[in-house]
């Protein structure tokens, strides 16, 4: 059983900064990707980004790119998002998700978090 928790969501204003963290727990018995979600309210969950095992191959989706940073601590088994330059239409609940054998996340990944909101004001 692998348990995701995302923390580090919360109120920001239009051009300012969150880090979204996500501890992993439990046990993984073969390499996996990471990567973060988001759902608006009224819209369909969309990928935001995704970090393979190694930490070597990183993917954005075009929303974000040169906005957010993901990236992977495995002393701390926690994956982090870095939103930089935030914008109202980045408000959303974010989830966490791991996908095994894979470099990237996939649109039906093995294991979500319970999600954090974020919410930018204009």
């Amino acid at each position: 059983q692998v348990q995701l928790v995302e923390s580090g969501g919360g109120l920001v204003q239009a051009g300012g900064s969150l880090r979204l963290s996500c501890a992993v727990s439990g046990r993984t018995f073969s390499t996996y990707a990471m990567g973060w979600f988001r759902q608006a309210p009224g819209k369909e969950r969309e990928f935001v980004a995704t970090i393979s095992w190694s930490g070597s191959n990183t993917k954005y989706a075009d929303s974000v790119k040169g906005r957010f940073t993901i990236s992977r601590d495995y002393a701390k088994n926690t994956v982090y998002l870095q939103m930089n330059s935030l914008k109202p239409e980045d408000t959303a609940v974010y989830y966490c998700a791991a996908d095994r054998d894979t470099v990237a996340v996939t649109a039906t990944p093995d294991y979500w978090g319970q999600g954090t909101q974020v919410t930018v004001s204009s």
